[in-house]
C-alpha cells in the first residue's frame, strides 16, 4: 500500500472529512476521495461508507488508519535517529499555546533556543476555551494545553502527552479587601462577594460552580471576561474579585491586587504538551519539548518560597 493514500485515510479519520483533508493536505476534494478509492481498491475492503451528507471510516477503515499511524511513528522514529547521529535538530517547529502559557513560558524558551540558527520555531496563540485543544494537533507540532482536575480533553485519542506544571488558581482580591490579610480563603469566605468571572463554558467557570456546591450561597458574577489582563484591571479598581492563575497574575498592577490560595475546591491546572505521536519522535520537536519543560521548571521555581535558613548550631559548653 501507498504510504501518501494511508495518511490520507488517517488524516480522514482524524479531521472527520474529505473537505478538511483536502485543506490541510493542499489537494483538491477529488483529489483526495480518489486516492482514498485507489487505497480501498488495494485493501479488498470497504474502508469508508456514506453517512448522511459525508462520510465515515468502516472498522476495517479505522483499523487502517492507526496502522498508518504505526507507519507515520516507525518512519519519524527511523528519521530521528539518522539526526541524532548527525547532531541534527534542525528543522520548523510550530507551536500554538493559550495566552498565559505563552506569556509564562515561550519568551524563554525563544531566549534558550537562539543558538541554533537550523531550528525554526513558529509560535501562535489561540482562545483555549473556542478550541478543541486535541484537534489543534493536526495542524501544529505542539499544543500547549490545560485542563483543571477531573476534566481531560485528550483521553484516548493516541496523543503524546508531555506534562510541564501544576498550576495553582488563586482568588484575586483587591490589595485593600477586607479578605487581604488572610493567609488562604475557603468557599464560605467568598461566596458572597462579587464576582469578575469568565464567559459560561469557560474552564474556570467550573471552579465557582463547586464553590456553590461547598456553600448554600450562590456566586454573583458580576461582569465576564475572556481576556485575563481585563478581569485584572477590574479587580485592581475594586470592582470584584477573580479565580486566576498564579504565576501570571499581578504583572500590570502588582500593588493593588493581592493573591489568596483558594481551599476546600480543586482549584489548579495542568499544563502539557500535546503532540501527534509521529510527530513528538522528530528531533526537532523533541528538543523544543526538552526546553519547554526545563522553561516549566523554572518558573515553578521562581514561584516557590524559599524556606528560611536553618539557624546557626548553639556553641558547645565549654569543658
Amino acid at each position: 500500500m501507498d504510504i501518501q493514500r494511508l495518511e490520507l485515510l488517517r488524516e480522514l479519520a482524524e479531521r472527520g472529512s474529505i473537505t478538511e483533508v483536502a485543506r490541510a493536505t493542499h489537494r483538491t476534494a477529488s483529489a483526495v476521495s480518489q486516492q482514498l478509492k485507489v487505497l480501498e481498491r488495494e485493501a479488498g475492503v470497504a474502508l469508508t461508507e456514506r453517512r448522511g451528507r459525508g462520510i465515515v471510516l468502516t472498522d476495517a477503515g479505522r483499523a487502517l488508519a492507526r496502522s498508518a499511524t504505526d507507519v507515520s511513528v516507525a518512519i519519524a522514529r527511523a528519521t530521528a535517529v539518522w539526526h541524532e547521529f548527525r547532531n541534527d535538530a534542525s528543522g520548523g517547529v510550530s507551536v500554538v499555546t493559550f495566552p498565559t502559557a505563552g506569556e509564562m513560558l515561550l519568551p524563554g524558551v525563544m531566549l534558550q533556543l537562539a543558538d541554533r540558527p537550523g531550528l525554526v520555531v513558529t509560535c501562535t496563540d489561540l482562545d483555549p476555551e473556542l478550541r478543541d485543544f486535541p484537534a489543534l494537533t493536526a495542524d501544529y507540532d505542539i499544543v500547549l494545553a490545560y485542563s483543571l482536575s477531573g476534566q481531560r480533553s485528550w483521553g484516548g485519542r493516541g496523543l503524546t502527552v508531555v506534562p510541564l506544571m501544576t498550576e495553582p488558581i488563586d482568588v484575586g482580591l483587591p490589595s485593600d479587601h477586607r479578605l487581604a490579610g488572610r493567609s488562604w480563603l475557603a468557599p464560605a469566605d467568598v461566596i458572597d462577594e462579587t464576582w469578575i468571572g469568565v464567559p459560561d463554558g469557560y474552564p474556570f467557570q467550573r471552579i465557582l460552580h463547586e464553590i456553590e456546591e461547598r456553600t448554600p450561597g450562590h456566586v454573583k458574577v458580576a461582569q465576564r471576561f475572556a481576556d485575563m489582563r481585563l478581569i485584572e484591571a477590574f479587580v485592581a479598581a475594586g470592582l470584584g474579585i477573580a479565580l486566576v492563575p498564579r504565576y501570571t497574575w499581578g504583572d500590570g498592577e502588582p500593588d493593588k491586587v493581592t493573591l489568596k490560595p483558594l481551599r476546600g475546591v480543586d482549584a489548579e491546572r495542568q499544563i502539557v504538551a500535546l503532540m501527534r505521536p509521529d510527530r513528538a519522535e522528530r528531533l526537532a520537536v523533541r528538543t523544543v519539548v526538552d526546553v519547554l519543560r526545563t522553561q516549566a521548571a523554572r518558573v515553578q521555581q521562581a514561584h516557590t518560597p524559599t524556606s528560611a535558613p536553618a539557624p546557626a548550631p548553639a556553641p558547645a559548653p565549654a569543658p
